[in-house]
């Protein structure tokens, strides 16, 4: 395994806070804190914060993050601050999915549909490959990281690795060339050629889980015979024998997940294999925007249960397909190694099992939370309309957000009507064109960007001067204390950063909101007074984050 050290590369030193988060996280690490939380205000530096904590510890970490498009933006940042180290991307490879179910209710029977990123899958094998090979390694991953990854054991031992003169003479040179040309780049003395998936199986283990398959389908089939359900037994034994012949003949079948239980050797109830299995022991985990991803952690595992249950029950699979899963929380929190929670708005769960809370409130830049106002509703869509003029004068971005996707697209539609160039984004909008769209809104190819909940968390767009929240006083999530505080965040980064408010009355999340942005405002100002310091905006270059050697993001 390599031993390559971490190199921060950066023309900045830190300051504002960061000096003495950095310090008191290293040390919290260093004394054995099990977790610990990072409050950092939009626009504070967190990332530069984490990556200067990387550096100093010289430990591989894995980052966790909340949702694809913060994902990709945290690759393109860490791999800006370490392009000599294995930075690396691991989310889901599927561009569109849609999981097998069975609704009782209509007798509708939903079919298993996927499209796959070949690309992704490619970032994906190398951020394992990276793990495997060497220590300076950050990976940057979704909640995807917690679902079935094959057996690592497996995989390991399907590495193929060629050494010049391995078989006796068979192998007289191994050399890189250029395919087009035949021209030789340079020889090598050895080379490691690993698996094309992470779900390689040995042909023997398979033959052994056919088996173990067989015996599992005799005693649920003479289950369903002694509850009288003839159709479940037909259609189980039918689907099951079915793919049994596959697998002999091919080595797989469709839906071989569903079998992944004995495929990689488990016990019934057993956790699967994830990415947490190729982590080393002294890995450090970040999880980025913590108070939106720790929740969706717990959330994975009770939702796809439910789903395969009916499965089970109606005849569609085994019992042992209950075992292809996403790991239980507790399964997660036990393989937890070392972990900094980051968030704005630290949830729950981060307060209850932090050591400590490290306050990240002043900015390097000496900017200041953005100043808030609160208007009537009901002028709402011709306010904003004037408020974007004026920002796309001063070549300025404005970020709306509204309550529905119906909402997002009436307002974009009316907007472009009256000549606003204007784009919504929600989640019916893929990955890729996510990252695209929130590119072109920085490269000023339009000036205002509608959305719903995606124009929260993290969404790092210095060009954006104003924040309007359609609906403030509607309660719910969308509008919670936290929700608040995140979306008035995104104009943060911003020197004539501003948040409107469209409200008809002051709620107790928005009185909530506008305490806490005003303390925080208060703290920055005096901190600037003391220090002499003049704010001054974020000059960020704009780069095509989804880019990974010789392959760009296909879209």
């Amino acid at each position: 395994m390599q031993d390559t050290r971490f190199t921060l590369v950066t023309d900045y030193q830190p300051a504002g806070d960061q000096p003495a988060a950095i310090a008191r996280l290293v040390e919290g690490l260093q004394d054995g804190l099990a977790q610990q939380t990072l409050l950092g205000v939009t626009g504070s530096g967190k990332t530069f914060t984490i990556a200067n904590v990387i550096d100093r510890l010289q430990r591989p970490a894995l980052v966790l993050a909340p949702n694809k498009t913060l994902a990709a933006q945290l690759y393109g940042e860490l791999k800006g601050f370490f392009p000599n180290n294995a930075v690396e991307y691991f989310v889901s490879y599927y561009d569109y999915y849609q999981p097998e179910a069975y609704v009782p209710a209509s007798d509708t029977f939903i079919e298993k549909d996927a499209s796959v990123n070949e690309h992704i899958e490619q970032m994906r094998l190398s951020a394992t490959k990276a793990l495997l090979e060497r220590r300076d390694v950050i990976i940057v991953a979704t909640v995807s990281s917690i679902y079935g990854l094959g057996d690592p054991d497996a995989y390991l031992k399907m590495i193929l690795h060629l050494v010049r003169g391995l078989f006796d003479d068979e192998i007289e040179q191994i050399s890189l060339f250029d395919p087009l040309t035949g021209a030789i780049r340079r020889r090598l003395p050895r080379f490691t050629i690993y698996p094309s998936s992470h779900y390689v199986t040995p042909r023997e283990r398979i033959l052994a889980a056919v088996e173990s398959i067989k015996d599992e389908l005799t005693q649920q089939l003479d289950h369903l015979n002694a509850e009288n359900k003839l159709v479940e037994a037909q259609r189980l034994a039918q689907r099951t024998r079915f793919d049994i012949e596959m697998m002999y003949e091919l080595g797989y079948c469709n839906g071989i997940e569903n079998y992944s239980r004995y495929l990689s050797g488990r016990h019934p109830g057993e956790p699967p294999p994830c990415l947490y299995d190729y982590l080393p022991p002294d890995a450090l985990l970040i999880i980025d925007e913590s108070h939106v991803t720790v929740p969706q952690l717990g959330a994975m595992y009770k939702g796809d249960r439910s789903r395969k249950e009916t499965l089970v029950n109606f005849g569609f699979r085994l019992p042992s397909a209950l075992d292809n899963r996403p790991l239980k929380f507790d399964e997660f929190e036990r393989m937890m190694p070392q972990t900094i929670h980051v968030s704005a708005t630290p949830g729950p769960y981060e307060g209850s099992h932090s050591a400590q809370v490290v306050e990240q409130v002043v900015r390097p830049t000496g900017l200041i939370d953005p100043q808030i106002e609160i208007r009537p509703v009901a002028s709402q869509v011709d306010d904003v309309l004037s408020e974007i003029r004026d920002r796309a004068s001063r070549r300025e971005r404005v970020l709306i957000t509204t309550l529905t996707k119906r909402m997002a697209e009436d307002l974009a539609d009316y907007l472009a009507e009256h000549d606003v160039r204007v784009r919504y984004l929600h989640s019916d909008v893929d990955t890729v064109e996510r990252v695209e769209i929130i590119r072109d809104l920085r490269l000023g190819l339009f000036d205002a960007l509608i959305g719903i909940n995606l124009l929260r968390e993290g969404l790092d767009i210095p060009e954006v001067s104003l924040v309007a929240i359609f609906d403030a006083d509607k309660e719910g999530f969308l509008r919670s204390e936290r929700s608040l505080i995140q979306t008035i965040g995104r104009a943060a980064r911003n020197l004539h950063g501003k948040a409107i408010l469209y409200a008809d009355r002051i709620t107790d999340a928005m009185r909530k909101a506008i305490d806490e942005t005003d303390r925080r405002r208060a703290k920055q100002i005096e901190h600037n007074l003391e220090q002499g310091i003049t704010p001054k905006g974020i000059d960020k270059r704009v780069d095509d984050i989804l880019q990974s050697g010789d392959y760009k993001i296909p879209g």
